[in-house]
């Protein structure tokens, strides 16, 4: 089994156009949108956007995001990890988890003191340390969404 990368897609500019590609495949998200949030986190200009990759052999298996607004009606909770995906083939390796810490650790290096995450899935990030925070409504949904939180520092 070959190594895995854990990457800060700002540290690895030439990464973008890639990332993009892979997560708008990953999601039901315009690619431009992806695009234009990497663009952003390249310009190194604010804490957020930032995206973050997992690579295996130089393939993207794993990868995440932060952003302002993860399509929700609490704008107050800010910055959110978003698009958490691993590829189904590498599952089950803990690959998940490293992007969360690094994304964790980056943020609050980047003064952020707490993440918020919009999920569906219970009892999957309780065992990253992060806690059930409440109930939102996601843009154009019905049912309601469970928020997580995470202390970064």
């Amino acid at each position: 089994m070959q190594s895995v990368e854990f990457l800060k897609i700002r540290e690895h500019p030439e990464l973008a156009g890639r990332a993009a590609d892979w997560f708008h495949q990953k999601w039901s998200v315009p690619l431009e949108a992806y695009q234009e949030s990497i663009a952003a986190c390249l310009q190194k200009a604010a804490a957020v956007p930032q995206w973050y990759l997992a690579l295996e052999g130089g393939r993207i298996i794993g990868g995440l995001g932060v952003i302002e607004n993860d399509f929700h009606d609490r704008p107050d909770l800010t910055p959110n990890v978003c698009a958490v995906y691993v590829e189904e083939d590498c599952r089950c390796r803990g690959i998940a988890g490293e992007l969360l810490g690094l994304a964790c650790s980056d943020m609050a290096a980047l003064g952020a003191d707490t993440l918020y995450l919009l999920t569906d899935h219970d009892s999957f990030y309780e065992r990253y340390g992060w806690e059930f925070f409440c109930m939102v409504r996601g843009d154009g949904e019905e049912q309601l969404s469970r928020m997580y939180r995470r202390r970064t520092k």
